[in-house]
């Protein structure tokens, strides 16, 4: 920008009610990227007045102006397109802080603007065939469209600014790593209708606005506009890399119409087959397990702590779990031994687990854990959020703070014995006949005041079942992870076909020494004995 172009726009902007900026703190800094026209006044209570304003209009799908070679492109031509280091935000100016954009192809195909905001003024950022090297893709980049935008952004970090921290792509998809710098399962920013008997509406980030960082600083400032024909919302990440890569999020949402089942912090996973559920994979894929998380973990507005193993279903199952104000969600992969993978180039052992932490009260509602039958590893299944108990109205305003946590470990931990293991096979006695179908369910749990038990403490499981018969139940010592396993038999009347829930705690004497386990697990329709 020219000085005396710095002149009219500071003049425009106090004509407009903003106050002018001083004049040399919005001078530019050298940079290869280009902008396209002039700095805008721009913060968060503008970014929600503009969503709230867009709801009460109808909604406009993106105009579909990607160019025909763009949308062709294969894996491998896509794959092949490369940014330039050299022409990443921020590259000159000496900062924690690195960002590098995504070219439009494959799957994203659906541009978003990106502006990058300095003193209070945004300004959009131009697409440049400089940026990109196109290598294999048959691309000519000064043949695309100049307003042609981007597919999202990557972030990296000073620490190493070539693998990255966190990615916004598709939809309102985005992801993070902690300090093993392994990708594994998704957030996005809302979830319309998941799961339900129609087809799910999939709210995308159209803008997005990048705050630059100070010199030292740590965190990163992501502002977002998200649409949908259902609903609007403006969204704030202050994002924060560690070992526990920490985004601190706040979402205004408007919508245009009743939504039946609003998806608030939603997570998006892949469970493929596990030591607990083997229907697909264990005949012919040579690895043992395959998953991104293993499980849902639920922290309750009471207090209570609750495990939930995750399946591939048959079918789809959908579950809610009831709450008032929850403490915190997540999926998680505590799992993380090598052995139980033997995954030596996309390492599951090494995904991240991802916690929900709300920052306020977020009243009556339910977590939500949605699971679709899959045959791919490539493909998510496995879906959790929170649903809020009120069905969202047009008019209103909602707010929602919470903070997401990407790593091995999460900030909320278990007082008492979490498990670690659950496994399922044929039931019965060994060396006995067997004369009826049943199906044995072996949990593991460690950690707690289990180690503490003597040789004479009267440990229990305390088991529930919606449907049939418990047998066998027991709980013993296991000196390999220092704590107990709980053993037991499901004997199901053939006549019973759809999801059987379960529900498990260790007890001594009357007190709770463990979380709660529970399950759903279908009978199979051909009970062999």
């Amino acid at each position: 920008m020219q000085r005396r172009d710095l002149l009219k726009a500071s003049a425009a902007l106090a004509l407009a009610g903003f106050p002018a900026a001083p004049l040399f703190a919005a001078a530019r800094s050298p940079s290869r990227l280009k902008t396209l026209d002039q700095a805008q006044p721009f913060n968060y209570a503008w970014l929600k007045g503009r969503a709230r304003a867009m709801a009460s209009r109808p909604y406009q799908a993106p105009p579909n102006n990607v160019p025909p070679q763009v949308k062709a492109l294969d894996w491998d031509q896509y794959q092949s397109i490369v940014y330039r280091k050299d022409h990443a935000m921020w590259a000159n100016d000496d900062l924690r802080f690195q960002v590098k954009f995504f070219h439009l192809g494959m799957y994203a195909t659906q541009s978003v603007k990106i502006h990058e905001v300095r003193d209070g003024e945004a300004q959009e950022l131009a697409y440049d065939p400089a940026m990109f090297d196109y290598g294999k893709s048959g691309l000519n980049g000064k043949a695309m469209p100049k307003d042609l935008g981007f597919a999202g952004f990557r972030v990296n970090f000073h620490t190493d600014l070539v693998r990255d921290v966190a990615a916004f792509l598709g939809a309102s998809y985005f992801r993070a790593v902690g300090g093993e710098w392994q990708y594994g399962l998704s957030a996005r920013g809302l979830a319309i209708d998941c799961g339900m008997p129609k087809p799910e509406e999939f709210p995308r980030f159209s803008e997005f606005w990048l705050e630059r960082p100070t010199r030292n600083a740590s965190t990163l400032v992501v502002y977002a506009l998200l649409d949908s024909p259902s609903i609007t919302g403006a969204y704030r990440f202050d994002i924060a890399p560690g070992a526990t890569t920490v985004m601190d999020i706040d979402a205004a949402l408007y919508p245009r119409k009743p939504i039946e089942r609003l998806g608030i912090a939603p997570l998006t996973s892949m469970f493929l087959y596990g030591e607990n559920d083997r229907r697909i994979g264990i005949d012919n894929d040579w690895r043992p397990e395959i998953h991104d998380s293993d499980g849902l973990a639920m922290y309750t507005g009471n207090g209570e702590w609750i495990w939930r193993p995750l399946v591939n279903p048959s079918n789809l199952h959908f579950n809610a779990y009831a709450d008032d104000n929850p403490r915190g969600f997540g999926l998680m992969q505590r799992d993380r031994n090598f052995d139980h993978y033997q995954d030596d180039g996309v390492f599951y052992n090494r995904r991240p687990s991802l916690w929900v932490e709300p920052k306020a009260g977020w009243g009556k509602g339910s977590v939500q854990l949605v699971e679709i039958p899959t045959v791919d590893e490539t493909f998510d299944n496995i879906v959790a959020f929170w649903n809020p108990h009120a069905i969202p109205q047009p008019g209103q305003e909602l707010l929602f703070g919470y903070r997401l946590h990407w790593g091995s470990k999460t900030p909320a931990v278990p007082d008492r014995a979490v498990v670690v293991a659950t496994r399922t096979g044929i039931g019965g006695v060994v060396g006995k006949k067997r004369t009826y179908f049943s199906w044995r369910f072996a949990v593991d749990f460690a950690g707690g005041d289990l180690s503490l038990m003597g040789p004479h403490a009267k440990v229990e499981p305390v088991i529930t079942a919606s449907q049939g018969t418990l047998e066998i139940t027991s709980a013993r010592p296991l000196d390999d992870i220092r704590g107990y396993r709980a053993l037991f038999d499901l004997r199901v009347p053939d006549h019973v076909k759809g999801p059987i829930n379960l529900r498990m705690y260790l007890s001594v004497d009357g007190q709770a020494m463990s979380e709660t386990w529970q399950y759903q697990w279908t009978p199979p329709d051909k009970r062999v004995f």
